[in-house]
């Protein structure tokens, strides 16, 4: 019998099954740890009590907080470059080329984008409310914020003829530049999720947690931060199960072909051995002075002829022959065999 029937297709999809499954299942633990944090963490209120609560905590410290509060800088803010009276904390400016890209594959143009300069500026900043305040640490650490878009504006490629025939031959059509700018804008509404600390000064101030936890700075509130979070994670949770269902499906189908080569194996056996007793009366006839020359096996020109081939009704081979056979085609018409079945002489 053969080895075990996987090929390398299956070994292919197995593997990668087996390998994409593990790496969504860790993504969606680290998220499903994260959105545990975020269940447990307090929602601090910002007022002038929280420097008397650090103070009266273990290392003047709490370590997964929720602070919520308008942004304010710290001496002077940034400024937009492109809208006149606008001001921020933190700056991101992106210049991206948009092209078109030839797809030999489905014959068509694909956009195409590319970042080619990015630029991100930020100022110390606080949290307040009234005349509470907290200092974010770290801000471009943190995940998000997402930023409110000031300026956008695309530059149009311009290009003559001779530019056309270049294009289509590089098989790349320019279509220009979008500039954009991002500003997290002075008194925005912020939520900070991070380690909060008292230091010497009395100011609270927030930072990265120091055991790894994820730190957040999202202009959404706090509940919408939670649910955004949870999503995300279900997501990579559908996405290992589906995973570990196509392997789950692929070691089904190599289940089920061994299965079929296992039964075909078990009938072969059983008629190897049908032929085998029927070719040791045979010999007892030879031995006792049976001429079976004329009779032989038109292969091997050996064994007595002992199979007979359907559809075509020859009876040409003995059963090894024909098992031997790298085609099931009849050595004598070239017909296909569908079916053999022992022959048996009186």
């Amino acid at each position: 019998m053969e080895d075990f029937p996987i090929g390398t297709m299956e070994m292919v999809c197995l593997g990668s099954s087996v390998a994409l499954s593990g790496l969504f299942y860790y993504i969606y633990r680290k998220k499903r740890k994260t959105v545990d944090k975020l269940k447990e963490a307090p929602i601090l209120p910002l007022d002038e009590k929280l420097a008397d609560l650090l103070n009266a905590a273990p290392g003047k410290c709490l370590q997964y907080v929720v602070i919520e509060g308008t942004v304010q800088p710290i001496g002077e803010p940034l400024r937009s470059q492109f809208q006149e009276g606008t001001v921020g904390v933190i700056q991101k400016l992106v210049l991206q080329e948009h092209k078109l890209v030839w797809n030999s594959f489905a014959h068509t143009w694909t956009d195409s984008k590319r970042v080619l300069h990015q630029r991100v500026n930020a100022v110390p900043f606080l949290l307040g409310v009234n005349k509470a305040f907290v200092r974010v640490l770290c801000p471009l650490e943190a995940t998000g914020p997402n930023m409110e878009i000031v300026h956008e504006k695309f530059h149009q490629a311009s290009y003559g003829f001779t530019d056309l025939i270049g294009q289509y031959l590089s098989g790349e059509k320019p279509k220009g530049q979008l500039e954009t700018e991002e500003m997290l804008k002075v008194g925005a509404s912020l939520t900070a999720v991070g380690e909060l600390i008292l230091d010497t000064d009395r100011l609270p101030k927030i930072r990265p947690p120091t055991d790894g936890s994820e730190y957040f700075l999202s202009t959404d509130d706090f509940e919408t931060l939670r649910l955004e979070q949870e999503e995300q994670a279900e997501v990579w949770r559908v996405l290992a199960c589906v995973c570990a269902l196509a392997g789950v499906a692929v070691l089904m189908w190599v289940g089920r072909s061994y299965y079929r080569q296992l039964k075909l194996w078990w009938e072969q056996e059983n008629m190897r051995r049908e032929f085998e007793l029927m070719g040791a009366g045979e010999r007892g006839e030879e031995e006792n002075g049976v001429d079976v020359l004329e009779n032989s096996c038109v292969i091997c020109l050996s064994k007595p002829r002992g199979c007979v081939l359907l559809d075509c009704g020859h009876v040409c081979c003995c059963f090894r022959c024909y098992q031997a056979l790298p085609q099931p085609i009849c050595p004598i018409c070239r017909q296909n065999i569908k079916r053999v079945i022992p022959l048996y002489q009186a």
